[in-house]
C-alpha cells in the first residue's frame, strides 16, 4: 500500500525545469532509493516532499491526504522526517541535546505548562530524554551524550543527524545523500542501521551517489534524469539497463 504518491510534481526555477511531471509512489515498509546525475533533480525532488520548495503543478498525498506545499514543520508533524545532503547537526551543543531538539514536535510543553505543572513539565522532560537515549543506543552514540556534536568523527555526526531526524516518530524518512563522507566502515554501519529501521517498520526514501551501498540496501530503484523519471525497477535491472549506464557514468563504466 502506498505510504506516499506523487502525481505530475513539477517545479520550475525561472526558466529552469527542475523537476517534471514526476509520478511515484513510495510503499508502505519498503527502502525505495533515487538516482541520477548531478544536476537531475533528485534533491529538488526531496526538497518538495519535505515542503521546503513548493511545486508549480502536481500533488503529493501522504497516507492519502493531499500535502502538497505544506510548510515543513507542518510535514513534519504528520509524520515525514528528513537529512540534508550537507552534514546539519548543532555542532555546539551535546549529542544528546541534537536529539532532543528532533524530539520538540512531539513535546507538549507549553511555558504555561511549565509554570502551572511544573512536576508534569519535568516528567515530560525526563521521558523525552530516555527516548532520546534509547535512540542513540541503536548506534551506539549514547556513551558521547555529553559530547559536542562538533568533536563527533564525521560518520558518526551522520548518524547523529539520522538520529535527530527519528526522534519526532516519522512514519517516512527522507535520506539526502548520507553517505557522503563516510569510509566502508561507516557505511556498513549506516546500512546495517537502516535494515533495522526498516524491520522497525519505518519506510525510508534514499537519495545516493554511492552505487554500491544504495543498490544493496533499496529495493526498488527510480532514475532521474534532467528532471524527469527515467527508469524505475529493481536493482538488479537498473544495474544492468545499459541506456542508465551511459546517462549516469558513460557508456564505459559499469554501475
Amino acid at each position: 500500500m502506498p505510504l506516499l504518491e506523487t502525481t505530475e510534481l513539477s517545479k520550475y526555477f525561472g526558466g529552469v525545469v527542475a523537476l517534471e511531471s514526476i509520478s511515484l509512489s513510495i510503499e508502505k515498509g519498503e527502502i525505495l532509493g533515487m538516482i541520477g546525475p548531478n544536476g537531475s533533480g533528485k534533491t529538488t525532488f526531496i526538497n518538495v516532499l519535505s515542503g521546503i520548495y513548493r511545486p508549480e503543478k502536481g500533488e503529493v498525498k501522504f497516507k492519502k491526504r493531499d500535502v502538497t506545499g505544506f510548510p515543513p514543520h507542518v510535514i513534519t508533524r504528520e509524520g515525514i522526517s528528513r537529512t540534508f545532503q550537507n552534514l546539519r547537526v548543532f555542532p555546539n551543543i551535546s549529542v544528546l541535546q541534537n536529539i532532543l531538539t528532533g524530539l520538540h514536535c512531539r513535546i507538549d510543553n507549553s511555558l504555561f505548562g511549565i509554570f502551572f505543572s511544573p512536576f508534569s513539565s519535568m516528567k515530560r522532560e525526563k521521558q523525552a530524554e530516555h527516548k532520546s537515549l534509547e535512540i542513540l543506543e541503536m548506534v551506539n552514540l549514547a556513551k558521547t551524550k555529553n559530547e559536542l556534536a562538533k568533536n563527533l568523527p564525521y560518520g558518526e555526526q551522520r548518524l547523529l543527524e539520522i538520529c535527530r531526524a527519528l526522534a519526532s516518530e516519522p512514519d517516512l524518512l527522507l535520506l539526502d545523500e548520507p553517505c557522503a563522507g563516510m569510509n566502508p566502515v561507516e557505511i556498513d554501519t549506516l546500512a546495517t542501521f537502516l535494515k533495522k529501521l526498516k524491520s522497525a517498520g519505518i519506510t525510508i526514501f534514499i537519495i545516493e551517489h554511492n552505487m554500491r551501498f544504495v543498490m544493496s540496501i533499496a529495493e526498488r530503484i527510480v532514475v532521474l534524469n534532467a528532471g524527469k523519471k527515467f527508469k524505475e525497477g529493481l536493482p538488479a535491472e537498473i544495474q544492468n539497463d545499459r541506456e542508465v549506464q551511459e546517462i549516469y557514468l558513460g557508456e564505459e563504466e559499469e554501475i
